[in-house]
């Protein structure tokens, strides 16, 4: 995650939270200003995001609609604040897991959102070891 961090202009932090708990896991920063509680906040409101209770009945009532098990559609997300830029994706491998990346809003959405997916490259292998 620090490699992301530094590649990407505009870059302020890069979190892997677990989306079952909403616990922060990780967390690669460029920022003093902005701590891992305010990071680890963030990482709770992905969770309500991908996995929050509006979230899981729209998904219920797409699979019941549709006859198959209830499963999770929510990949990615990208969210703009007033200062940042939040590119966040479930991890293909690992799909309890979310990597947030935290941008300024001079940061390239192309740039952005190609470091976040090749980051899941640098933390799959992490995440697999310890689930084992």
């Amino acid at each position: 995650m620090e490699t992301i961090v530094q590649q990407v202009e505009g870059s302020i932090g890069c979190a892997v939270a677990d989306l079952r708990t909403g616990e922060l896991v990780g967390l690669a920063q460029h920022t003093t200003y902005l701590t891992r509680e305010y990071f680890g906040a963030v990482a709770e409101a992905a969770v309500e995001m991908f996995r929050g209770r509006a979230t899981t009945a729209v998904e219920d009532l797409i699979t019941e609609m549709r006859g198959v098990p209830t499963q999770h559609f929510l990949e990615e997300v990208q969210m703009t604040t007033k200062h940042t830029i939040h590119f966040m994706m479930v991890m293909a491998n690992n799909p309890d897991y979310l990597v947030a990346l935290i941008c300024n809003r001079e940061t390239s959405l192309g740039i952005g959102w190609a470091a976040t997916r090749a980051s899941v490259l640098q933390i799959d292998p992490i995440l697999d070891t310890l689930s084992k």
